[in-house]
């Protein structure tokens, strides 16, 4: 079983600022940290392994120093990391991303299923792996809390509004999972050690290695681009109600009807 797991580097979100001139993300000192969601998939390519034997090959897309959560992949158990960086990477909407994940993925060539994240915590987007998906022509299954593997099909019960669905296809697939699917095992000293040496099965690919067409890649492959990122300015003032309970009652519902929010 070959599993690809596709992970993102992304801000300590407790520490995120905003330039209050440029309104953009202040990302210059900021510690980074593996997306939360890709733990899971990690975690759940590693139980399969585990259970059914294969190979799990960890995928990033990011500057340089987005090898620390390739690193950090090895330290819990994948066999192999690979770092896409590239000045022709930057800008890249989740199509441009897509793109460039599915390129790579057709380089590496034989996979039975890629796991991912439901979204990352930094765009919220939850785009990227249903666009990996479509982009490799394959089965795709996403909100994944539980899965079951026999024989080249995949059974998953996927979440949905008010419940759950029972949904199987055939491999390769692909599918995005919820924290629910698991919890993710802590490293080991001796693979963090290994992880973060020269011998580590780390490759650093760039556009030309995957042959990454220039027009859909980074921000020159986007057709979505941000023009500006802000706070929010906060107008709500709070007003405190006295009196006894029937006149704070009577006042409540008084405002209430003059902003027409109830008609009685």
């Amino acid at each position: 079983m070959n599993i690809i797991v596709l992970i993102k580097q992304v801000p300590d979100t407790t520490d995120v600022k905003i330039n209050p001139k440029t309104g953009n993300l202040i990302r210059e000192g900021i510690p980074t940290i593996m997306n939360p969601y890709d733990m899971h998939a990690l975690e759940e390519a590693l139980r399969i392994k585990d259970k059914s034997g294969g190979k799990v090959t960890a995928i990033t897309m990011g500057p340089p120093q987005a090898i620390d959560v390739m690193q950090e992949a090895l330290a819990v158990g994948a066999d192999t990391g690979i770092l896409l960086t590239d000045e022709a990477f930057a800008g890249a909407d989740t199509l441009a991303t897509a793109y460039t994940l599915g390129r790579c993925i057709e380089k590496i060539g034989k996979y039975d299923l890629i796991i991912c994240g439901l979204q990352a915590i930094d765009g919220d987007t939850a785009q990227v792996g249903p666009q990996v998906a479509e982009y490799l022509d394959i089965a795709q299954i996403t909100y994944v809390r539980k899965i079951h593997i026999s024989e080249k099909k995949l059974i998953a019960e996927r979440i949905i509004e008010d419940g759950y669905e029972i949904i199987e296809c055939n491999l390769p697939a692909l599918i995005t999972v919820i924290k629910e699917i698991n919890k993710p095992r802590y490293p080991k000293i001796n693979k963090v050690i290994d992880a973060c040496s020269e011998a580590a099965d780390i490759i650093i690919w760039n556009a030309g290695d995957i042959d990454a067409a220039e027009d859909k890649t980074g921000l020159t492959g986007s057709p979505t681009q941000v023009k500006q990122i802000f706070t929010p300015e906060h107008k709500r003032k709070g007003e405190m109600l006295t009196g006894t309970p029937d006149s704070i009652a009577k006042q409540l519902l008084d405002r209430l009807r003059g902003k027409k929010l109830i008609r009685n």
